[in-house]
């Protein structure tokens, strides 16, 4: 990548799950980008060429970082078509690439999706074969290289997608149960919950342990793409230097050990086992414990942050001493459970934060206690709120 090239304003978007839209504004602030809009499911923003290899490294948040190619006004398929063959795309890649092309919608009239993919598809390799007399292969896999082409109700635009697989995917996830909180979910809750990395942590329901994990990689500034390719890299403009220097630099920035304590608990001992293995992929060390919610104690005399995923759906639960994997409503605890977990929280967390997530609006009713702030998020289509409590003990009593 030339300096030239690093300098010029590129117009980029990264999805992110909703409600996270402010956390990745900061992120985005902390990489240098600048024109930053966030609306509802992402951020858009601009920046010089080489911002996609910081934001992919970097951001805990965003799902992917597209780069914007072209957009236009349509009105029929063949504006689409026309709007594709205009993009030099032999300026990024080769024919010995393999592409995707994927196709989102908004209140777009037109009547198939897939079809505005396949003329996407027919563009691009028409633009090949034209030009070198052959085309690149279609893999629906594992591509080389992806387009999106995101449609409203009259406006189209493409993108080329520097990221590769999605950015929650960080590498060391191969355990995981039954309704896991995806990577990025998890790191926006910390940030909407408060939490820097510098208190200590407890996840009452760690599941696969995906919050604790990603609290450990907060605390020892890990950075998330570390350990992971990205779709640049197959790119025809990858500056292999400047990214082997931006690694070496989050390299430096690492701690070798979390500086606070972070302990996952769970009823079931497949999860912590599950846990143990996903933390040890993941090069950090938090502490794991089989036990029961209504049996929490802090870790110290200093208060902290409890962050967790009640089970609701499909969750892992303990029936009559069996561990069980159900997706009925056998498995999600009772009002006495919620009762008891509240006593607990009340009588030993005095001066802790609680932050819990559930599509249950009623679970602070169920608690018995006054949430300080209800956030909505998403857990991929589901929506649910983060339920945020300050432990004062006597004072949040519904």
């Amino acid at each position: 990548m030339s300096s030239s090239n690093r300098s010029e304003l590129v117009h980029w978007f990264a999805p992110c799950p909703r409600g996270l839209e402010p956390a990745l504004v900061e992120e985005l602030n902390a990489c240098g980008a600048q024109r930053i809009q966030p609306t509802a499911g992402g951020v858009a923003f601009a920046g010089a060429a080489d911002l996609a290899y910081r934001v992919n490294l970097r951001s805990r948040v965003a799902s992917r970082v597209l780069r914007r190619v072209a957009e236009a006004p349509y009105q029929q398929e063949d504006d689409i078509f026309r709007l594709a063959g205009s993009v030099n795309w032999r300026a990024w890649f080769n024919t010995d690439n393999t592409i995707k092309v994927e196709t989102v919608g908004i209140k777009s009239p037109l009547r198939s999706l897939d079809f505005i993919t396949l003329r996407v598809k027919d563009a691009i390799c028409d633009q090949f074969r034209e030009a070198t007399g052959a085309r690149p292969s279609v893999n629906t896999e594992a591509p080389d290289v992806r387009i999106h082409v995101f449609l409203t109700e009259r406006h189209a635009t493409l993108y080329l997608d520097t990221s590769g697989e999605n950015l929650f995917k960080r590498g060391w996830r191969l355990e995981k149960g039954l309704a896991p909180l995806r990577e990025n979910l998890a790191a926006g809750l910390l940030h909407l919950a408060g939490w820097n990395g510098s208190q200590h942590l407890i996840d009452p329901f760690c599941g696969s342990g995906t919050i604790a994990i990603e609290a450990a990689h907060i605390a020892q500034h890990i950075a998330p793409g570390i350990a992971r390719p990205f779709g640049f890299e197959k790119l025809k403009n990858f500056d292999r230097g400047l990214w082997r220097q931006l690694k070496t630099e989050a390299e430096q920035q690492r701690l070798e050990r979390c500086p606070v304590p972070i302990l996952a608990n769970d009823i079931s001992g497949k999860a912590c086992g599950m846990t143990s293995q996903n933390a040890k992929r993941a090069g950090v060390e938090i502490q794991v414990s089989m036990l029961d919610a209504r049996e929490l104690r802090p870790l110290s005399d200093q208060p902290g942050l409890i962050l967790g995923n009640p089970p609701y759906g499909e969750r892992i639960g303990l029936r009559h001493g069996q561990e069980v994997q159900s997706a009925d409503s056998s498995a999600i605890p009772d009002a006495a459970f919620y009762a008891e977990f509240a006593s607990t929280l009340k009588k030993h967390f005095a001066g802790w934060r609680v932050a819990l997530i559930s599509n249950d609006m009623n679970l602070p009713r169920q608690l018995r206690l006054q949430p300080k702030r209800k956030i909505p998020v998403f857990n991929g289509a589901l929506e649910c709120r983060l339920f945020i409590f300050d432990m004062v003990s006597g004072s949040n009593r519904q």
